[in-house]
């Protein structure tokens, strides 16, 4: 039987037993998981299959990271109902060398535990007579299995050959570095399993196909760096602290199971206190302890007490006498003068403290005040 931790939140392990049978022979076995680089954050979603990974580097085994950097330049379509939009070669190449530093906060990164590569490096040497036998490998019928591309064949979206080919580029990865597991989420499971026939046809034996949930995002969706929905493992601590607090109660449990890996029963528990342990756990994982602690003390000050932050931006104090504060709004928070307006008649603007319904302001009563807008923008003018 396999370690559970190994398998900790896996949603499908396939074929049944294969990975107790490679766990038997006593070798370590070469885990991979790939991340393509669409955008140059990985998000805590990535850090569920990482969590993955890590449990196999204690348990003895090699992580092979694969760098997407070949296949970002076709792009995934596992998810979607049309082409992804495909980025540049700086931006991929930029993207691409933020990622090993991300995943070292949940990888072992020692030579011994950790292989980073690249899959440009076998992919871009690929001659047409190689690719022609690679597409041999998989029937038309077969790739149309696939739910997202059966789903906009049947609607007529169209479904370019490049993304036809993603399956077997993916497959071409686990065929390069020999995998004996390949590590995704659930998403991903078509090309995980599309990688097995793959390395039968090369010969080799087939790897594990593990995969894990898809964490859902902070707007009800996949959390996704193209979607702009995600706490990433690089972001800020207080902004890692307010996304976490933004996340509904009712994913509480789940991101207890997948983020934390806790068996807590969120249901027996303050939903605050519970929201408030999983955003510390969150950026103490990526800043560390002192981090965690200064970003829950901006949290509660700024948020929960609705009080000024430590450090506010100072902005001049305007000409003219009086001031009208929709236009000093406008320039200092981006609003428009019509939304300024709005927030000033709801009470939502405040200078040092006490809401304000008046548009016009002496200049003497606002220099050196603190003006808030909304409960978050915080902005300090100087003196007449």
């Amino acid at each position: 039987m396999a370690d559970p931790d190994l398998t900790r939140n896996a949603v499908d392990v396939l074929p049944a037993g294969e990975l107790e049978r490679k766990l038997a022979t006593g070798r370590p076995l070469r885990v991979k998981l790939g991340i393509d680089v669409t955008a140059p954050h990985v998000h805590v979603g990535h850090a569920i299959p990482l969590q993955r990974m890590a449990a196999f580097q204690r348990a003895g085994h090699v992580a092979v990271l694969i760098i997407g950097d070949y296949t970002t330049r076709i792009g995934d379509p596992s998810g979607r109902s049309s082409e992804r939009p495909i980025l540049s070669d700086e931006e991929i190449d930029a993207n691409a060398k933020t990622y090993l530093e991300q995943a070292a906060q949940i990888v072992d990164t020692s030579p011994e535990r950790l292989e980073v590569r690249m899959n440009g490096e076998w992919l871009g040497k690929l001659d047409f007579a190689e690719v022609v036998r690679l597409t041999r490998t998989i029937t038309v019928a077969r790739l149309l299995e696939r739910d997202d591309f059966q789903k906009r064949y049947e609607a007529k979206t169209p479904i370019s050959v490049s993304e036809l080919l993603y399956p077997f580029m993916q497959a071409y990865d686990s065929v390069a570095i020999e995998a004996d597991v390949e590590l995704g989420g659930t998403d991903q499971l078509y090309n995980l399993l599309a990688g097995r026939d793959v390395m039968q046809a090369y010969g080799l034996e087939p790897q594990v196909a593990l995969t894990t949930p898809l964490l859902i995002g902070l707007d009800g969706r996949k959390m996704s760096a193209s979607l702009g929905n995600y706490i990433g493992l690089t972001d800020p601590p207080e902004e890692q602290f307010g996304k976490t607090m933004r996340i509904s109660d009712e994913l509480l449990p789940e991101y207890y199971r997948l983020v934390m890996e806790s068996d807590a029963d969120t249901a027996s528990l303050d939903p605050l206190e519970a929201k408030l342990d999983l955003a510390r756990f969150v950026v103490r994982r990526s800043h560390g302890e002192e981090a965690a602690r200064a970003a829950e003390a901006h949290f509660t000050r700024v948020v929960r007490e609705g009080q000024a932050p430590d450090e506010v931006p100072e902005a001049d104090l305007p000409p003219g006498d009086p001031v009208h504060l929709p236009a000093l709004i406008r320039e200092l928070f981006g609003l428009s003068t019509s939304d300024a307006r709005r927030l000033i008649a709801q009470g939502g603007v405040k200078v040092n403290g006490a809401p304000t319904g008046d548009l016009d302001l002496p200049r003497a009563e606002l220099a050196g005040a603190l003006i808030q807008v909304g409960k978050r923008q915080f902005a300090r003018l100087g003196a007449a």
